[in-house]
């Protein structure tokens, strides 16, 4: 749009001359960019004096929100709605549900089963129906959008007696209704977390009769998946034969090579998504570290490499040290130590960093943080995700440009997921915005300081509402939230599938 042909009238915010990094792909370019309410509305050369904010943004880039598709924020949420973790490196979307545990639809008697242990304690699992947990999102009111899938693994423990068993058909169904009730409720899709214990016993029956309303709604299907280990191809394989029987997409969650036995497949791995992405839709998330964190495994015990200890319940005390450290003290094995610490979370040092730029670079590759906000000594991807692979990937490293690190992380996520009207800066989009200083922005969380605001976020604009800004204090930088909060529950449709799929 040029000066002339903009139309007459006063915009409540005009970005002026930034880099617009539009979330599709293509090159930055120099423009204005105005918003009024919570919608982009106008881009181009804007006349002069036109908005009621004027934010000068000459050599930096204004990018769509990222959207972080793989968290554990269910509860986190409304715990502690401020999302500072997320707002302050650029995040104004969150998909939470996912590695088969979600929020609700939740039925606990007793405190929760690994791993729905990750989201909080029994108490906070308040929600026995999908609409009550929507009902206190909005309620709650959070800094960032929320789109929610139903976990696996809660519904496994709504239904079955033994988590180690697979479901009976009479049980699955009983799930599948469940799932078909969230799904009218507004939750996006269905996760399976088939890696952990409490889940693995599910069969292909039983997944596939479950996840039958999935293919009613036209929702999505996310997995991690049954191994990221020695059998990740057959594990692949069971999740796109899954997709394909079921007509839904599938999402591979955090795709990884783990185990030093697997470092350097990341080239056999993805060129079996890129085969069976060709004949359905199929696609993944990736952070941007090598390592991982979950709860403590005993089947992830090794001595290959460093596994550090960030909680234990029955030693809490024993937190902050590696499981190697821990062992020496106690004079025990490194499996004996796991046995005594856990209930425990950890992080495990287990991939090879090769194959993580490998799978970053993957052009079906969105960026998650797969954060875990309980985690008292967490991972610094809850922290640093998405501004690492802004500064660290591709400033830095040159993996890819700055605009395919951005369309990663917005317009591609927007698209698998089915968000509308998000993850591209475009007239009629909804102003979901990062302003950010491509020359300064990089993640300052670290292993030992992992709670720690990124560098180079200038501001974050969630529908439309200013979230978050740098200020300066005492000659200083200082990251603050602004105090007000933009989010809102993104709801899947409610019509069946089979009766209208033009929604998306």
């Amino acid at each position: 749009m040029t000066e002339s042909e903009a139309p007459l009238m006063q915009y409540d915010v005009v970005f002026r001359q930034a880099m617009v990094i539009d979330g599709t792909g293509a090159a930055g370019k120099v423009q204005d960019v105005a918003v009024n309410g919570d919608q982009i509305v106008a881009l181009g050369q804007l006349p002069a004096a036109c908005g009621l904010i004027e934010i000068a943004a000459e050599g930096l880039v204004l990018a769509p929100g990222f959207i972080d598709v793989h968290t554990h924020d269910d509860l986190e949420l409304i715990r502690r709605p401020q999302m500072i973790a997320k707002i302050s490196q650029g995040v104004t979307t969150v998909i939470t549900g996912n590695c088969g545990i979600s929020a609700a639809p939740a039925l606990l008697a007793e405190p929760p089963p690994d791993p729905l242990n990750l989201l909080g304690t029994q108490q906070d699992f308040s929600y026995p129906s999908f609409a009550d947990y929507r009902a206190a999102i909005e309620q709650a009111g959070p800094a960032v959008n929320v789109a929610s899938l139903v976990g696996h693994t809660t519904l496994r423990n709504n239904v079955l007696a033994d988590l180690k068993q697979a479901a009976t058909p009479a049980q699955a169904l009983q799930m599948q209704q469940q799932l078909r009730q969230s799904l009218a409720a507004g939750a996006i899709g269905l996760s399976s977390g088939l890696a952990y214990h409490n889940a693995f016993a599910a069969d292909a029956d039983e997944l596939a009769i479950v996840g039958a309303a999935l293919t009613e709604f036209d929702a999505i299907y996310t997995t991690h998946l049954r191994t990221e280990f020695d059998g990740i191809i057959p594990a692949l394989a069971e999740a796109a034969d899954l997709g394909l029987a079921l007509d839904v997409p599938v999402v591979i969650s955090h795709l990884k090579c783990a185990g030093l036995r697997n470092w350097g497949r990341s080239a056999e791995v993805l060129q079996f998504i890129g085969q069976r992405a060709a004949t359905q839709p199929l696609s993944c998330d990736c952070y941007p570290y090598s390592a991982s964190s979950s709860t403590l495994d005993l089947k992830q015990v090794t001595s290959d490499f460093d596994i550090f200890i960030t909680w234990s319940e029955p030693h809490p005390q024993m937190a902050g040290q590696t499981l190697a450290q821990i062992a020496s003290q106690w004079q025990l094995s490194l499996l004996q130590a796991a046995e005594r610490l856990m209930p425990a979370g950890a992080v495990y040092h287990g991939m090879a960093e090769a194959d993580v730029q490998n799978i970053l670079q993957y052009p079906k590759t969105m960026i998650g943080s797969d954060g875990l906000p309980c985690d008292p000594h967490p991972h610094p991807r809850l922290w640093g995700a998405f501004p690492r692979v802004l500064g660290h990937y591709s400033r830095e490293l040159k993996l890819f440009s700055l605009a395919a690190a951005v369309h990663k992380m917005t317009g591609l996520s927007a698209q698998n997921f089915r968000l509308a009207k998000r993850g591209q800066i475009k007239p009629g989009y909804f102003a979901d915005l990062v302003l950010f200083d491509p020359q300064q922005i990089i993640d300052s969380a670290s292993f030992v300081k992992p709670i720690q605001p990124a560098a180079g976020i200038l501001q974050v604009y969630v529908n439309g509402v200013l979230s978050y800004q740098q200020g300066q204090q005492q000659g200083q930088q200082q990251w603050q939230s602004t105090g007000q909060r933009g989010g809102r529950f993104l709801a899947h449709r409610t019509t069946l599938a089979t009766t209208d799929k033009s929604n998306f």
